[in-house]
């Protein structure tokens, strides 16, 4: 079996928790080299999951003509320019989310990523579940008869000083924005999955507890072009953490309530049931095992570059009227 070798621009949490011991559990990836700014926890993070090597930038590490592809897991402004150097240095590149400020940048990444022939994936590693192919079987199925709407709630209490881990979340011209981009965008990426072209967004971005210059809550209303209408609401602010997902059809219900978790319950006509579809303990790990897979193979990840431009030209959406002053 082919392996491709890896190298790890940013070790920060996600990193640890599940991207080199994805790295280290697959046969056909092997983790080459790590950078990160402070060279002591870059060296330290090398050995504690075996790559060879450990660089204090990214760009050092590009140089390294042993590595194949790359995994950007540092802050988001930084994912476009890390991703065209990788493209130039002939890297394959895997992209954390959301894939970049705004979709221009988006655009430049995968302009650079073709002229160059490397593949670009972005980490939108809900589509890989078990529970959303479920789901879209049940849809295509007419089970629930004509899906009509779809709600989401996502809530994660979040609370920073600078200097903390994540903190930069906090700081606009880093991350982009608050809970919307943080983690609203992978239930975006979830929405469009289900129900395909989006036709008319509309927001509301809020500072409901916390005074900061991103929003600590926000809900988007979002009309897809087969008149599925869906409402996302997201909020660091809320002490209860959420994941669910429903969708309400004519002739019945799907219900998701944790979605992490893999259990449905599904009400038609005919009845009620329970299903459960969990995902993989290491949720990065069958989607960096597919993109591994089309750079060996020469195809397209599922989870490409145009899936990550996608979800950002909704948050442009639902930011646009924010950055003119409503926050």
């Amino acid at each position: 079996m082919k392996t491709v070798r890896w190298g790890l621009i940013g070790c920060g949490d996600i990193s640890r928790k599940r991207i080199a011991p994805a790295l280290n559990e697959l046969d056909c990836c092997e983790l080459v080299a790590v950078a990160r700014n402070d060279a002591s926890q870059a060296e330290s993070f090398a050995q504690e999951f075996g790559a060879k090597r450990w660089y204090q930038t990214g760009l050092e590490l590009l140089l390294d003509d042993e590595i194949d592809a790359v995994y950007i897991a540092t802050p988001v402004h930084l994912h476009a320019e890390q991703a065209i150097e990788a493209a130039r240095a002939g890297k394959h590149v895997l992209c954390e989310k959301p894939m970049a400020l705004n979709a221009q940048d988006c655009d430049r990444m995968m302009e650079a990523c073709a002229a160059h022939g490397v593949k670009l994936g972005v980490a939108y590693y809900r589509h890989h579940y078990p529970v959303m192919a479920r789901i879209k079987e049940i849809l295509q199925s007419g089970e629930i008869g004509t899906p009509v709407l779809a709600e989401i709630h996502a809530f994660e209490w979040f609370d920073r000083v600078p200097g903390e881990a994540r903190s930069w979340l906090l700081d606009r011209s880093k991350s982009g924005g608050g809970p919307m981009m943080d983690f609203g965008c992978h239930r975006i990426e979830v929405l469009m999955d289900l129900f395909g072209a989006v036709s008319e967004v509309q927001s509301q971005l809020l500072n409901l507890h916390f005074e900061r210059e991103v929003e600590d809550t926000a809900c988007a209303s979002i009309l897809f072009e087969n008149r599925v209408h869906a409402v996302l609401r997201v909020s660091h602010a809320v002490q209860e953490a959420r994941d669910t997902l429903e969708t309400c059809g004519t002739k019945g219900t799907i219900r998701v309530p944790v979605l992490n978790e893999g259990s449905l319950y599904v009400k038609t006509e005919a009845g009620e049931r329970t299903e459960r579809h969990p995902p993989h303990p290491n949720f990065h790990l069958p989607l960096i095992e597919n993109f591994t897979a089309a750079v060996i193979e020469g195809n397209e990840p599922i989870v490409n570059g145009a899936t990550g431009k996608g979800v950002t030209e909704i948050l442009d959406r639902i930011y646009e009227r924010a950055w003119k002053g409503q926050i």
